[in-house]
């Protein structure tokens, strides 16, 4: 299966194939100032099964929450962050699962940096919550 992720306007599109490695939901204040949201939702995939398709992408790299670098990768026309690379994962790549404009996308599996959750949002059960990010070692070659 390939999945296309696309900015707003539309220039920036990437290929997704296969199913997300996992789709993490994410309460930390940088991801709510980045979204404008309450929290950012994203859909992991192992860094060789995504590829940008169209357009130039733009990048602003930041300190994040757990101490790692993170570089988001944005549309410089319609200014959406498509997709981002995380320092603490590197063999992953997170996508903006709202990019994919897909209703039947797969439900979080995890909600992360929950001490930053506003206290009025309730979510699933089926979606466990870590007070902050759970730690989980690259996979071995």
């Amino acid at each position: 299966m390939e999945r296309l992720a696309t900015c707003h306007c539309g220039q920036l599109r990437l290929a997704c194939l296969g199913e997300p490695a996992k789709v993490s939901l994410c309460h930390c204040f940088d991801c709510q100032r980045r979204t404008g949201s309450l929290f950012s939702v994203a859909a992991f995939f192992a860094r060789s099964q995504t590829r940008l398709i169209a357009g130039t992408a733009q990048s602003y790299t930041r300190p994040s929450a757990s101490g790692f670098a993170v570089s988001f990768h944005f549309c410089p026309e319609c200014g959406s962050s498509l997709w981002w690379e995380p320092e603490r994962m590197p063999h992953l790549v997170g996508v903006a699962a709202g990019a994919f404009a897909d209703p039947g996308f797969p439900m979080p599996e995890q909600a992360v940096w929950a001490d930053d959750a506003h206290p009025w949002l309730a979510l699933p059960a089926e979606i466990a919550a870590h007070a902050r990010n759970p730690v989980k070692a690259a996979p071995s070659d």
